[in-house]
């Protein structure tokens, strides 16, 4: 039974950022780094023009010096109200109420909660109490096509389920100035926040991606990769770290990816923006160029990386523009791990 991926709805914060104010926020509180120039340099060249983050980049818990309570509660707070406004937009937009939900698929990583996310917007948004939920937690930028992932499992094996994925990220919850090698300053530079809904069925809500059975989806651990890019709590607050591994983890998996794919010719992709570098080895290896992937490249410039809200970002900003309908696309992502999440689907039209 096929599984179809409605028009999702993006919600972003007030607080507009550009990269010269990031440059410059790096500037004054690191005037004295041995890699200034350098890391400015290549700050500039992260293909990210805006971005935006729920609180303003001089708040205690951005670029200010809260502790990791003060960040920590900030971060999901924030998160959930933007998740709430992202959900209520994709209800009304496709037209089915709150009851007619029967399970929410969350996934949220920058901040700590118990109950989470998905218990939260329950209470929030008056959802049935039996609704079924999952709620992903440590996912990351790989969150979004996971989330779908299961949502397609989901309806395949119970036909008639309504269920609504949420995915909410404030990632400039990791924008910490403790934090001084290259690729944090970097990092500081490359996310923003936001939250973005959509709601997976059995029977379509108008024009989108279209899952045809489980096989079409694809789950992947590249072996001996846990510190490419990891999560890490102090006293200071959240931090991302990775290693100069990272920077090929995305080459060491697509030969995977391609395999998976086989002979199919692939007419576009969703490509989880986590630099340039990622989308564009990524459209290479399945035979796209540029114009395939500008919903991409558009994204990582106009909002940074979303983490696990960008996928439906970039499936949003693809309505706009859409494949023909037939066309087979190609939804990846990449996430700490190293984890590889793809879908791959027919756009209904």
């Amino acid at each position: 039974m096929p599984a179809y991926i409605a028009r999702p709805i993006t919600t972003l914060p007030a607080h507009k950022v550009t990269t010269p104010e990031i440059s410059d926020d790096i500037r004054a509180h690191h005037p004295d780094h041995p890699r200034l120039g350098a890391i400015l340099r290549i700050i500039g060249n992260t293909g990210v023009n805006t971005r935006y983050f729920t609180r303003p980049l001089d708040a205690p818990t951005i670029s200010g010096t809260a502790g990791i309570g003060e960040r920590a509660t900030a971060a999901f707070t924030d998160a959930l109200d933007l998740a709430e406004q992202a959900a209520l937009r994709t209800l009304a937009t496709h037209g089915v109420a709150v009851t007619d939900v029967d399970a929410i698929i969350t996934t949220h990583s920058t901040g700590w909660a118990v109950p989470n996310l998905d218990i939260h917007l329950i209470d929030r948004l008056g959802l049935r109490p039996d609704v079924r939920r999952i709620a992903l937690t440590t996912m990351a930028c790989a969150g979004g096509t996971q989330a779908l992932i299961r949502a397609s499992d989901m309806v395949t094996a119970r036909p008639g389920t309504t269920v609504l994925v949420v995915a909410a990220e404030v990632i400039s919850a990791v924008y910490n100035h403790a934090d001084t090698a290259v690729e944090h300053m970097i990092y500081k530079a490359l996310f923003g926040d936001s939250a973005a809904a959509t709601l997976v069925t059995d029977q379509p809500l108008g024009p989108g991606l279209r899952i045809d059975s489980p096989a079409d989806t694809y789950e992947h651990v590249l072996p001996n990769s846990l510190d490419r890019y990891q999560g890490r709590a102090d006293t200071t607050g959240f931090h991302f770290d990775s290693t100069k591994e990272a920077l090929s983890a995305a080459d060491d998996v697509l030969p995977h990816l391609r395999d998976w794919l086989g002979p199919h010719i692939i007419d576009f992709a969703v490509i989880h923006p986590g630099s340039t570098r990622i989308i564009t080895d990524t459209a290479t290896a399945l035979g796209l160029d540029a114009h395939d992937t500008r919903h991409s490249t558009n994204t990582l410039a106009d909002e940074g990386n979303l983490g696990g809200v960008s996928v439906l970002r970039i499936l949003e900003r693809t309505h706009a523009a859409p494949p023909t309908a037939g066309a087979i696309g190609v939804t990846v992502a990449y996430g700490p791990g190293f984890t590889t999440a793809a879908i791959r689907g027919t756009w209904h039209a």
